[in-house]
């Protein structure tokens, strides 16, 4: 009998243990169930509904991040599109939905002409990813300290309201909010643009005898991470219900540590969004797990430093076994 096509059981689980997103969702699971001992509640639909809306605005910006990674570039842009979104969404509140959808209209565009700018400086002035969108972060914190010098504003109370609501009472708008982002993506990573992203980031100069246009692809890898960063600020500015012209510098760091937990190469070409956005959850459940363990919040930032190194060597780790598994 043929052998060709026979996968051997044994060689197909250990295939499925060491994708990223199913490790990274057993670590959430153990995390949640320590978390859970320590504060009965947090099963309770009120907790949950906390801990996603702190979760989103992170999951959305390390799906944005994602996007770029995964054409083996980098974006620090990300502070600056979340800072100037939740700003503007501070200053120029606008009641009501249909106030609600023209300010997403706007953070969605602010966030694409950053990513424009981004991309047309990466992919056709050929300008290294970090330079190029340091300066684009540097410019938009500028810009963001115009609109709102200092912590204040306050955000339309409709937006603060309703989408850090539940539905029936139990199902949080954020979490189907960062659902359908995840969704799309899924879908979109079928289509010629998803494959040649993956492809780019796997082997450029491949993709490009291939046929692949590379330089349109990387430009539009930017202008969509810049949108969902867009959203995230959004996101962000209805859980906090005002404006911080610095609103997004902890998110930068957190978001490249959510994507190489995740699994996601930071070379490009391996991961994906959903692993992404699950290591942002893991990170703001590790938050939550060290408040209730009682560690003080001064301890913070070394425990995520920690987590970044972590989160690298993990992702070196999977790609190792990735390659002696294809070998």
């Amino acid at each position: 009998m043929s052998k060709i096509g026979v996968v051997h059981p044994k060689r197909s689980m250990k295939s499925v243990l060491l994708r990223g997103s199913f490790i990274i969702l057993a670590l959430y699971i153990a995390l949640y169930v320590v978390y859970a001992v320590q504060q009965p509640r947090a099963l309770g639909a009120g907790a949950i509904a906390s801990l996603v809306n702190n979760t989103v605005p992170l999951a959305l910006a390390s799906a944005g991040q994602a996007i770029v990674v995964l054409s083996r570039g980098f974006d620090l842009s990300l502070a600056g599109v979340v800072s100037i979104t939740n700003v503007v969404m501070a200053v120029y509140p606008l009641e009501g939905p249909g106030g609600a959808l023209v300010s997403l209209a706007i953070c969605l565009a602010i966030g694409g002409v950053v990513g424009a700018v981004n991309g047309w400086l990466v992919a056709y002035l050929r300008i290294q990813a970090i330079a190029a969108t340091l300066a684009t972060m540097i410019v938009c914190q500028g810009v963001a300290l115009l609109i709102l010098d200092a912590p204040g504003g306050a955000v339309a109370e409709w937006v603060s309201y309703e989408l850090t609501d539940r539905i029936f009472n139990f199902i949080p708008v954020s979490g189907l909010i960062l659902g359908s982002v995840v969704c799309l993506w899924l879908l979109a990573r079928k289509t010629d643009f998803g494959v040649a992203l993956y492809a780019i980031g796997a082997d450029e100069h491949a993709a490009r005898l291939s046929g692949v246009p590379v330089l349109k692809v990387r430009f539009f890898a930017f202008v969509l991470a810049g949108m969902i960063y867009g959203l995230a600020g959004y996101m962000l500015s209805a859980q906090t219900a005002t404006g911080s012209p610095t609103a997004g510098e902890p998110l930068l760091m957190l978001s490249f540590a959510a994507v190489a937990l995740g699994g996601t190469s930071l070379s490009g070409g391996k991961g994906g969004l959903f692993a992404s956005v699950m290591g942002a959850a893991t990170l703001m459940l590790l938050q939550k797990v060290l408040f209730s363990s009682g560690v003080s919040s001064f301890y913070t930032g070394i425990f995520q430093g920690a987590v970044l190194i972590f989160a690298v060597m993990f992702s070196a780790l999977l790609t190792r076994l990735g390659e002696r598994k294809s070998k």
